[in-house]
């Protein structure tokens, strides 16, 4: 029987399959006990599925480039030290030796002591690990049976669950899955943003999936509108042959806007940049007409390391990049990385409480001696093959930037004595992601040359929502009136000093937001390659004086409601 379920809108595509149904990760497995003779075998059953996981989660690591890399490697990453962790693995070993019990079974208790123990800490980001602990349970189980994760042969189908992982989207995708609906998560999760990465169908908060959907049900999503239809009609089906005649026309009318100007109604050049982190982002970027690269993640170098690289090896990493936007700027990023990011080389903390919060960023490169003085003369050098930016993330005030002015000088300066070829000046900028930053950017804006705001970690900071609880997804977002509040006051500031200033968080890569980013003065944008060039056709439907003609309307709206009444009234037109 036909029947309509309601979620929330994730992902855009529309997608028609039979339902594959995955219940809730808790593993529903009896009680099993083993006779002491088995205690051996049973060992080795859990040991060998332990190899196999590590070398699922490696082939798919190896599998991953560019920016798909940087947004699920990290939490393959994670799962892979969650594997590696000995009191998971020892747990489960004496429970099969002095409990006999069997392996399945055992693999249940331990993940519910582990969960237990998340469960009553004080800290939302340590309890919010939980769902990657299950992962890897999960993991588990399917290998001990030889089941590839337990979703092999999804080709054609609709996954329903109650949560997807960022890590499984791209395994999903290449084995043929056609859209995902699931009963929690939000809009803005990382796994919403990677589907939209993916162009994969998802509809999230939707939870009366798992109680009325059941296999082998024929199924239309609707990623745009979020809507569920079970058992469609003849109307349904010929709406959804409409979505998809209509979505591959979008695609060749995006297509025609590579080489036209990001220029609004009335005249007005939005420089787009591209966010990237590998030579296919790079090449992309150029290909689809980028101003340049807007943030470069340097991060790969080090998480796909287990020694720190040197110099040199840098400085040919940079010096592909800008060879590689052939005279368009490229903005570098020093090293991003701590303890909420997995870390080969050991130069992270990985015990720290609160990783968000901890030594990761600038703080991290300034506390490790010759870390910061390495990638600077590496990026200095590069500056001698075109234009080269630094951008410094994780700033939360003028300590941090004086500091890295300071190297930022010595190196230049040694660069030159020692006779290599390099740019008279190499620009500074500052990521403006921590409040703090924001606040007290007027003591620190004459150290910087240029601005880019991480509306990630600010929105995230700011309301005090950690971004990957999904949980959090109605809060965590920066439709909130301080969020704009704060963006105002930093692009105003900036204007006034004459420096410029770009929004490199997922904001900018939306093209729903665009109105508003040029509403609130912002003429720069860097972005996923892969969203360029739908901002690039929002950006042409905008009138930007009539936008900051009704910016002041934007900053009274007193709620996210009313931001959202303001963003409807004023879409792009076209």
């Amino acid at each position: 029987m036909r029947k309509i379920l309601s979620g929330t809108a994730a992902a855009r595509g529309s997608a028609l399959g039979r339902a594959r149904v995955r219940l809730p990760h808790a593993l529903d497995v009896q009680e099993a006990r083993i006779e002491p003779a088995e205690v051996e075998s049973e060992l080795a059953r859990i040991h060998a599925a332990v190899e196999t996981v590590r070398g699922e989660m490696h082939d798919l690591r190896e599998r991953l480039h560019g920016a798909l890399a940087q947004e699920v490697g990290e939490f393959l990453d994670l799962h892979a030290l969650l594997l590696d962790d000995p009191e998971l693995l020892r747990g489960i070993d004496a429970l099969i030796r002095t409990g006999l019990y069997a392996a399945d079974y055992a693999l249940r208790l331990q993940r519910d002591r582990i969960a237990a123990v998340f469960e009553g800490m004080d800290d939302a980001y340590l309890r919010s690990r939980i769902d990657d602990i299950d992962q890897v349970i999960g993991r588990l189980h399917a290998a001990l049976h030889r089941r590839a994760a337990d979703l092999q042969g999804v080709a054609g189908e609709i996954l329903v669950t109650d949560t997807i992982a960022p890590a499984e989207l791209a395994q999903l995708q290449a084995q043929g899955v056609m859209g995902i609906v699931t009963a929690g998560g939000s809009a803005l999760s990382h796994s919403a943003i990677l589907a939209r990465s993916l162009h994969l169908p998802l509809v999230v908060g939707a939870p009366l999936a798992l109680q009325k959907v059941n296999d082998g049900d024929v199924l239309v999503i609707d990623g745009a509108s979020g809507l569920v239809v079970l058992e469609p009609n003849a109307d349904d089906l010929r709406a959804h042959r409409a979505r998809v005649a209509d979505s591959k026309r979008e695609r060749k009318q995006l297509n025609r806007l590579r080489r036209e100007p990001s220029r609004t109604l009335d005249g007005v050049d939005i420089k787009l940049w591209a966010n990237a982190e590998s030579r296919d982002d790079v090449a992309e970027a150029h290909a689809l007409g980028a101003a340049g690269v807007g943030l470069y993640r340097t991060e790969f170098l080090f998480m796909h390391s287990r020694t720190l690289p040197d110099e040199e090896t840098q400085f040919r990493a940079y010096r592909d990049l800008v060879l590689g936007m052939t005279g368009r700027t490229v903005t570098v990023r020093t090293l991003d990385l701590g303890a909420d990011k997995a870390d080969n080389t050991g130069l992270a903390l990985r015990d720290e409480p609160n990783p968000a919060l901890g030594l990761r960023g600038v703080r991290l490169s300034l506390a490790r001696d010759g870390l910061l003085h390495a990638q600077l003369r590496a990026i200095v050098r590069a500056s001698g093959y075109g234009p080269v930016r630094v951008l410094v993330p994780m700033v939360s005030g003028i300590e941090e930037m004086r500091a890295v002015r300071n190297a930022l000088r010595e190196v230049h300066a040694s660069l030159r004595a020692d006779g290599h070829e390099v740019a008279d000046h190499v620009p500074l900028g500052a990521m403006i992601e921590v409040p703090s930053a924001a606040l007290a950017l007027r003591g620190f804006i004459d150290l910087c040359d240029f601005l880019s705001i991480g509306t990630n970690d600010l929105v995230q900071y700011l309301l005090a929502a950690d971004r990957t609880n999904e949980a959090l997804g109605e809060l965590y977002s920066p439709l909130h009136p301080a969020v704009l509040q704060l963006l105002r006051d930093v692009v105003r500031l900036a204007a006034r000093r004459g420096k410029p200033v770009a929004v490199c968080g997922e904001i900018g890569g939306d093209p729903l937001f665009a109105p508003l980013l040029l509403a609130l003065g912002l003429t720069e944008l860097s972005l996923h390659p892969g969203t360029l060039l739908e901002v690039r056709r929002a950006i042409r439907g905008c009138d930007a004086a009539a936008l900051r003609a009704a910016g002041p309307a934007l900053l009274r709206a007193r709620d996210r409601a009313g931001i959202e009444r303001w963003l409807a009234a004023h879409a792009p037109r076209g």
